[in-house]
């Protein structure tokens, strides 16, 4: 029992103890902040994209600035999760993509893919997959592995899709998109298979920043992904117009961000 005033004098492995927890919450403690840093992306790409395809949206749809704010709101959702870590966090945070992929699939699936039924009605098809969304939203907090299965449906079928798009098309833009997109999400996708599931191994030699690899990689993935599926869509649906692919801040640039440009052809008929 020590006595009043009398100072503790820890051993060295209590002291090394002590320094491995301290360590650990350091670590998870930089890691919860770097995840929700890495969200950053979402707030300025989306607002960016919003801009930069104003004059696609006026020709096409209102929709599109819809996918843009659904975009935004993936990361605030992302970063409340991070924040708090709850159940209702991770649901908010995988229904808002479920919605933002419903939002592109409605806008831009070429008609020829819609079920036979629709009879290449783009209206019916909408309210098709706003129903539907609907039920796999509800049905999610019943069962959360339902929006796991609904997600990668989704993007199982909408790789198909830029698949065959890839082999009708001789547009050498809409290739080099579809190739930057498919290989940006393959590497965003890597990162969150190597964090989810070898979780333990990354722990062990201290590398957490898997996660947050995967938030920039997917949202560098957003704006390819958007013009290149306005450039698929654009074949069908704009085909009196000419789309040109424009890279911010610039053109020359070895990097930037992908929009397009609307030019009518006028072609007489």
């Amino acid at each position: 029992m020590n006595l009043p005033g009398q100072s503790v004098i820890l051993s060295p492995a209590s002291r090394w103890k002590d320094l491995k927890i301290l360590d650990a919450y350091l670590t998870m403690a930089f890691d919860q902040s770097l995840k929700d840093f890495s969200n950053v992306p979402f707030f300025i790409f989306g607002p960016l994209m919003m801009f930069l395809m104003h004059p696609y949206a006026q020709k096409r749809s209102p929709c599109v600035y819809v996918i843009c704010v659904l975009f935004m709101i993936i990361g605030l959702f992302s970063v409340y999760f991070h924040m708090t870590l709850s159940f209702l966090g991770q649901l908010l945070d995988e229904i808002s993509i479920l919605w933002m992929l419903a939002g592109g699939y409605g806008v831009w699936l070429p008609r020829c893919y819609f079920p036979a039924f629709l009879r290449e009605n783009r209206p019916q098809f909408i309210f098709l997959v706003i129903i539907a969304t609907m039920i796999s939203t509800f049905l999610s907090f019943l069962r959360p592995t339902v929006n796991a299965y609904a997600l990668n449906s989704i993007a199982v079928h909408i790789l198909y899709i830029v698949f065959q798009e890839y082999k009708k098309t001789n547009n050498k833009e809409l290739r080099h998109l579809i190739e930057i997109s498919v290989v940006l999400w393959a590497f965003a996708l890597t990162s969150w298979i190597c964090d989810r599931f070898l979780c333990s191994f990354w722990q062990r030699i201290n590398f957490c920043y898997l996660h947050s690899i995967w938030h920039v990689l997917i949202s560098i993935t957003f704006p390819y992904g958007m013009v290149t599926m306005a450039l698929v869509d654009a074949r069908y649906e704009m085909t009196d117009q000419t789309l040109k692919v424009r890279y911010w801040p610039r053109d020359t640039w070895p990097m930037g961000l992908p929009y397009v440009e609307i030019s009518d052809d006028h072609k007489n008929c």
